[in-house]
């Protein structure tokens, strides 16, 4: 089962009707036997499910523990909570330490018992056991209720990674029936739909073809896979965000925003309060303010940015291309706080210069971030720069990297349509807002084509196999 799947949305239209129908107290157990039928069927095997529930039971109980023994000895108090992260998260420590020293054929098997979504629920768990720590929130005394926190299941696998104080009243308090969250709910995971088969999926045609043959390409075939991946990867993961934001948003839970046009971005610090913002916040407040953020001079504060992007490096995947993807992005803030890749905003078309110059940045570190090996990305970005070839835009050679013309067009199209959606909510402006004003056969109307639309032309139309969420492997 999966956000895409069929079965995936006939649970929920059998959850949402139960779900107001029971007494509003009780229904956040709905959504808890939601949670665990989802769990049951994404992780496949028992030990997936020991491994999970053994990292809710610890950090439940070190929660009730570092609330319980708040006064004692602040040593003390810490020894508590660092042994409470510990236990909660071993298995993520032990995967990402088994990524670099363990052999490959030994990282394979051990996928076999990962539990889906662990990188996510992980930090979750962090959160919650220090905002505990620092008498931010109160724990969850029922073992159930924090079960529900954790496992929520529109955004398990992939997030946002919520902190306790953003959902527990609207998961626990029960909400009431309002026409207004289904419309919405729908109108979001229509949206979501159509990044994942109208941009997302056929992007990752052309990517996988450039990026698997890296060797057989070079010049602007590579400049183009790179901006195609740029728009995948953000596609790909808005999309699951969406469509979590969708689902909840059916039930009356507010799941927050995860993204807010990254590539509008003037600088790389820009970026990253705009891109997966519920890690880069995470980041921020678990790693790099407690590391003693910018108070102790610049010094201090970039080998502290060094320690915060190296360790979203590790998150993000096993192999040395992350730990260097994480450096790369430090570098930059390092290279822009030092004022070396900053423009004075006064200048004629700087903004149009920093927009692009931070997009042409970020895309450079995804090449990286997607080549197979540091090796493979070394050499994509040579091959960038060692062929001279822009007649392939005009000849007709785009179109043999597995899009024919008419598919090609749906992109462009989708494109234009994404472009001009990010466009207005920058301003303000929310498309959906005003079709939600619409009288019931204006909106019904614009939402049935639309998904005759993605049904039609996304990518179940052209009989592609829909592809995994790209951070769901993360």
């Amino acid at each position: 089962m999966s956000y895409t799947s069929f079965y995936y949305y006939v649970m929920i239209l059998l959850l949402l009707p139960i779900y107001y129908l029971v007494p509003l107290k009780h229904r956040w157990i709905v959504l808890l036997c939601g949670s665990s039928c989802f769990i049951s069927q994404i992780m496949t095997n028992r030990f997936q499910i020991m491994i999970f529930v053994s990292s809710v039971l610890f950090g439940y109980l070190f929660g009730i523990l570092l609330h319980k023994y708040s006064k004692i000895r602040a040593s003390l108090k810490m020894v508590l909570l660092i042994c409470g992260i510990t236990a909660s998260v071993l298995p993520l420590l032990f995967v990402k330490i088994s990524d670099y020293f363990a052999p490959s054929t030994y990282i394979n098997r051990l996928s076999f018992v990962i539990p889906v979504g662990l990188s996510f629920y992980s930090l979750q768990l962090i959160a919650y056991l220090i905002d505990i720590y620092e008498c931010r929130i109160i724990p969850q005394t029922n073992p159930f209720k924090f079960a529900l926190f954790i496992s929520f299941f529109p955004q398990i696998i992939q997030g946002p990674i919520p902190r306790y104080a953003q959902l527990c009243d609207d998961l626990f308090n029960g909400n009431k029936y309002e026409p207004d969250n289904i419309v919405k709910g729908i109108q979001l995971i229509i949206w979501g739909f159509f990044l994942k088969f109208m941009i997302a999926d056929k992007t990752a045609v052309i990517v996988n073809e450039v990026f698997d043959n890296y060797q057989a390409y070079a010049g602007i075939y590579v400049w183009f896979a790179a901006f195609l991946y740029s728009i995948q990867l953000y596609t790909d993961f808005l999309s699951c965000t969406t469509l979590a934001q969708g689902v909840a948003q059916l039930f009356g839970v507010n799941v927050t925003d995860n993204f807010n046009h990254p590539y509008f971005s003037k600088s790389i610090k820009e970026f990253w309060h705009r891109w997966h913002i519920s890690l880069s916040t995470w980041l921020r407040d678990y790693i790099y303010i407690p590391l003693g953020g910018n108070r102790h001079g610049k010094s201090f504060k970039w080998l502290n940015i060094s320690i915060t992007f190296l360790l979203s490096g590790i998150w993000h995947g096993n192999g040395y291309s992350f730990l260097v993807w994480g450096l790369l992005h430090a570098c930059y803030q390092i290279l822009e706080d030092g004022r070396q890749l900053c423009i004075k905003k006064s200048k004629s078309g700087s903004s149009a210069f920093q927009l692009s110059k931070t997009f042409l940045l970020v895309m450079f570190g995804w090449i990286i971030f997607r080549a197979p090996t540091l090796k493979a990305a070394a050499e994509l970005i040579k091959n960038m720069f060692s062929v001279f070839n822009p007649w392939i835009l005009f000849d007709g050679s785009l179109f043999r990297l597995g899009l024919d013309h008419k598919e090609f067009f749906i992109l462009v199209l989708s494109l234009m349509i994404l472009l001009t959606v990010s466009f207005y909510q920058e301003k303000g402006i929310r498309i959906r807002d005003w079709i939600l004003s619409q009288n019931i056969a204006v909106r019904w109307g614009i939402m049935l084509l639309a998904i005759w639309s993605i049904w039609i032309f996304g990518t179940y139309g052209y009989g592609f196999d829909v592809h995994n969420f790209i951070y769901g492997g993360f």
